[in-house]
């Protein structure tokens, strides 16, 4: 399966005010042309959105959205996925028009996790008006960033997204019993899966416990160290807790923080993510979160 990257992210939630002030003032995006009152677009590139938060009862992921290169590269997953056991749902022309691509289909990997596979994105022409200037890494196919989505069937989880849908597994790492206190009872620990379609270290997470949001974090990525520590002190202004300090990750050597977001879960945000020849790649399991810093408050 010829998947891309991590195109978008879709969140239900019940504060859509906040998200818009988080998104906007704190983490410097730009609010896409299209948003209403009760869905906020946010752009960080020419892509008309890479983030939809949809006014609702719940915070929740409502989908995870993997690009593909064109219409035969759709039409190729779904018939592999339903030739897997997999449940497609081919998308009608009202949710075409309401993301703004040209196809997409719905499925669910093993754990439940909504996903949405499409070709054919809109891009937004105009030049991007993030508030401070800030540009964010997604070109030559490194996407939004990256997600990390609860797996407490890990085992399935981790092979639908190697040997049906192709990711790569990049790295792996043992969490103790105290770091999933929602997994399956009775582990000495737990693998925390790192894998990806393409040259971004990793798109996806797989963390090993169930989690009510059904997201644990997404991370994007600047182009420049300032802009990440302008963004920190506007959280620290803000007063916005912090859930791990400034720190340089030994997997995809990512330098960034962490910050509660208003949906019950985490945002990354970074620079200087690694980028993978996939060819020589070799997996490997690190033993340690980060070469120095990210301190995890609680």
């Amino acid at each position: 399966m010829d998947i891309r990257s991590l195109g978008f992210l879709r969140i239900e939630t019940a504060k859509l005010a906040e998200w818009r002030t988080y998104v906007i003032d704190i983490l410097g995006m730009a609010e896409g042309a299209d948003s209403t009152d009760t869905v906020l677009h946010a752009r960080i590139d020419d892509r008309i959105r890479r983030l939809s938060f949809v006014a609702g009862e719940h915070d929740r992921l409502l989908s995870a959205g993997f690009e593909v290169a064109n219409a035969r590269a759709l039409a190729e997953a779904a018939t592999e996925l339903e030739a897997a056991g997999v449940a497609v749902k081919h998308a009608d022309d009202a949710t075409l028009a309401d993301r703004r691509v040209q196809g997409l289909i719905h499925c669910e990997d093993p754990a439940g996790n909504p996903l949405e596979i499409y070709w054919g994105q809109a891009q937004d022409h105009t030049p991007l008006a993030a508030p401070y200037g800030n540009r964010f890494v997604t070109g030559d196919h490194l996407g939004l960033g990256h997600v990390v989505m609860p797996a407490p069937d890990m085992e399935a989880t981790l092979d639908f997204y190697e040997n049906l849908l192709g990711f790569q597994l990049r790295d792996r790492m043992k969490l103790p019993p105290a770091a999933v206190p929602t997994g399956k009872p009775g582990q000495d620990f737990y693998w925390m899966n790192f894998l990806s379609p393409g040259a971004r270290h990793h798109s996806l997470g797989l963390y090993p416990g169930e989690l009510p949001p059904g997201i644990v974090h997404f991370m994007v990525e600047l182009e420049r160290l300032d802009d990440v520590g302008f963004c920190l002190d506007r959280m620290n202004a803000a007063g916005i807790p912090i859930a791990s300090t400034l720190g340089r990750h030994s997997n995809d050597h990512m330098v960034s923080f962490y910050a509660q977001a208003p949906g019950g879960f985490q945002v990354e945000y970074g620079w200087d993510g690694l980028i993978v020849d996939k060819a020589t790649w070799v997996t490997k399991e690190i033993t340690s979160d980060s070469f120095w810093g990210h301190r995890w408050n609680g």
